[in-house]
């Protein structure tokens, strides 16, 4: 797992916080003690409020934007307390919440969202994405009591992915890509969309890709070469909500045509917000999950 910069300080910014006899909660920075369970929650991260609102968890403050249209709702009634990135501190001391959670994008503004109320980071991402996912539900079913939910969730997803694993299983090999407006970049084995690879047992097309945050920028061309069986497309732009040219526009070339997957019409449009922005939230990932199910089941 990545550490952000600073991380024994800010840990032990936000564990000072909690009072010693706590119980345990499992986040990206390792245990931090919780003292009871927090009744007033302010969450800066979709992929938390994705998993905490399958659970019936109600979240008293958000972000401003959630990016996934199926959590919208979840605005109703919940004190808007900044961005995804930057929280608004005088909202958030307004509220006074009990408990802040962070992660991903928000997860460096922990040790400054600590000096209002106790905060933990539940950041997923890379190659265990998915095991990280369940970690985070049951570290919810734990704090706020909810374990027999989380456990039949986590069964659920187990499933999703048992039956994703089947259907890609001797489909032959897939090549993720993100489009950006006109730029394409490709994320492989051990990078951010690592988990896709790892958790499905889905050969790579291309096994040295740069490990960036955001992908490693390539030309057409290098997709051409790479020759995929299954073309696994982001398209940022609508995950972002920008008015950038779509993927489905950007990839439509010669170039790209000239692949198996193009061939084959085996180019899987994943559902952006719920891979990009909320990736690891248990809904959003059960969605990926049906797609790529869906997909390569239907392959001959």
């Amino acid at each position: 797992m990545k550490y952000i910069p600073r991380i024994a300080v800010v840990a032990a910014i936000v564990l000072s916080t909690f009072p010693a006899s706590a119980m345990d909660v499992l986040t990206a920075r390792g245990p931090v003690a919780v003292d009871n369970v927090p009744k007033t929650v302010a969450v800066f991260d979709v992929a938390a409020i994705d998993t905490l609102t399958r659970l019936g968890i109600p979240l008293a403050g958000l972000p401003d934007k959630l990016y996934v249209p199926e959590l919208e709702p979840v605005k109703a009634g919940a004190a808007p307390v900044g961005t995804l990135f930057e929280p608004d501190l005088e909202a958030l001391s307004a509220l006074a919440p009990d408990l802040i959670i962070v992660g991903s994008r928000s997860a460096s503004k922990a040790d400054v969202t600590a000096k209002v109320a106790p905060t933990i980071d539940m950041t997923i991402d890379g190659d265990d994405l998915f095991e990280q996912a369940k970690q985070r539900l049951a570290a919810y079913g734990d704090l706020f009591g909810k374990q027999v939910e989380a456990k039949a969730v986590a069964d659920e997803l187990d499933a999703r992915l048992a039956a994703a694993k089947a259907a890609v299983a001797g489909k032959g090999k897939a090549l993720i890509v993100m489009s950006n407006g006109p730029k394409v970049s490709t994320y492989g084995p051990g990078s951010r969309f690592g988990w896709v690879h790892a958790a499905l047992d889905l050969p790579a097309a291309v096994n040295e890709i740069e490990t960036a945050t955001h992908g490693e920028a390539v030309s057409f061309e290098f997709i051409r070469q790479a020759n995929p069986d299954w073309l696994l497309v982001l398209d940022r732009a609508a995950a972002v909500g920008s008015n950038e040219q779509a993927a489905r526009v950007t990839l439509d070339n010669e170039l790209v045509a000239e692949t198996t997957a193009w061939k084959k019409g085996q180019v899987v449009h994943l559902p952006a917000p719920d891979f990009y922005i909320a990736a690891g939230g248990v809904q959003s990932l059960e969605r990926v999950l049906a797609t790529i199910t869906q997909a390569f089941a239907a392959a001959k």
